[in-house]
């Protein structure tokens, strides 16, 4: 099946087999009062540009967005006051809401950086860049599934996280501000999510949710938000697909409304759950990835896992379809491919949300 079939395939599907609630949804009134935001990620290949926050901001507006996210302290070309409130200030011209997140916390995890200090200090300069810039978050995470493999496991990295999440908890509560934890690259599973975040406490630690990295961890994404909605208070979102291997699975992300994702119930859902918090998009595409799951290796990284627990993944493998990925024409430059292949995925993201789950609180552009 050629790209193009199946992505018509499945938008079709998607909307045959949307529930009577969803589509209610997306025709109600008060759908519209669901904000969209940009993550920054989506624009990655940018940073060959160097694009920062500043051109951040400006490129959410050109789309008439509704807010900014900005997960990681490297996105802002400085962390002084001053610089930081031109940016609260050039945002709010454009009737833009900017949230941040700080990275990793675990400095047992493979993916920790000491560019800020301690993990303490870390979230002490994010909790201040938050609280000058309006984010009513700071986003953090433990890192990527290779931090299950290490020697304990992930426990030693959760139990790190909740340590300094613990140790800071009275300096976020003072600013108002929540940390939103994040699934990040098959890190945690659901389960493992909400144990963190009641241990820290819900009245300082929420959810930042990512379907695509759920789907990493063997969960459907669908089912990972029941667990999770209650909880969020932050996200990012992206379409998926997912397929049979030799070795177990492989999956794509992709853009809204381009996969197996009920994007209308998706939307609807934590909307529901968290009135006024923006959609982030953040569009990653064109890499197809492994789930290995057929792998004595791979259950390293999940020796309390049992079958019972992957069931409604298995089914989605079981139900999707291989995607494509594109290339560059002869003499196309790889660079400037990449800048323009995330800027389409990116706004036909929004557009779907906009046409088909009734978000934004202005008009497209």
């Amino acid at each position: 099946m050629h790209r193009r079939q199946f992505l018509a395939a499945a938008s079709a599907c998607a909307a045959a087999v949307a529930p009577a609630s969803a589509l209610l949804a997306a025709n109600d009134t008060s759908a519209k009062q669901i904000p969209i935001g940009l993550d920054g990620h989506s624009m990655r290949s940018m940073r060959f540009k160097n694009w920062k926050a500043t051109q951040l901001i400006e490129f959410a507006a050109e789309q008439n967005l509704d807010a900014v996210l900005f997960n990681g302290l490297p996105y802002f070309e400085s962390l002084e006051t001053g610089h930081l409130k031109k940016l609260k200030n050039l945002a709010e011209q454009h009737g833009l809401r900017i949230y941040i997140g700080a990275g990793g916390i675990s400095a047992n995890g493979k993916q920790f950086k000491d560019t800020w200090g301690t993990a303490e200090e870390l979230i002490a300069k994010a909790i201040r860049v938050a609280k000058t810039v309006g984010s009513p978050v700071v986003n953090v995470r433990i890192g990527s599934i290779d931090d299950r493999f290490l020697e304990g496991g992930i426990q030693p990295r959760i139990d790190e996280a909740v340590r300094v999440l613990k140790a800071t908890r009275s300096r976020a509560l003072d600013a108002g501000i929540k940390f939103g934890f994040e699934n990040h690259a098959a890190d945690l599973r659901s389960e493992e999510l909400v144990t963190l975040i009641e241990e820290v406490g819900t009245d300082v630690c929420g959810v930042m949710l990512d379907p695509g990295n759920g789907l990493w961890a063997m969960e459907d994404p669908m089912k990972h938000l029941q667990a999770l909605a209650p909880y969020t208070i932050c996200n990012s979102i992206r379409d998926y697909t997912v397929w049979s291997s030799e070795e177990g699975a492989m999956f794509q992300w992709m853009a809204l409304g381009e996969g197996m994702m009920d994007v209308r119930e998706y939307v609807g859902t934590l909307a529901k759950s968290n009135p006024r918090m923006p959609i982030f998009v953040e569009t990653i595409s064109n890499s197809a990835r492994p789930i290995p799951f057929l792998t004595a290796d791979y259950w390293k990284a999940y020796p309390n896992l049992n079958a019972s627990q992957i069931v409604d993944f298995l089914k989605l493998v079981r139900q999707g379809t291989a995607a494509t990925i594109d290339e560059p024409a002869e003499g196309v430059d790889r660079r400037e491919f990449n800048q323009q292949h995330e800027r389409r995925e990116f706004l036909r993201s929004i557009a779907y949300l906009r046409e088909h789950c009734g978000a934004g609180l202005k008009n497209g552009s």
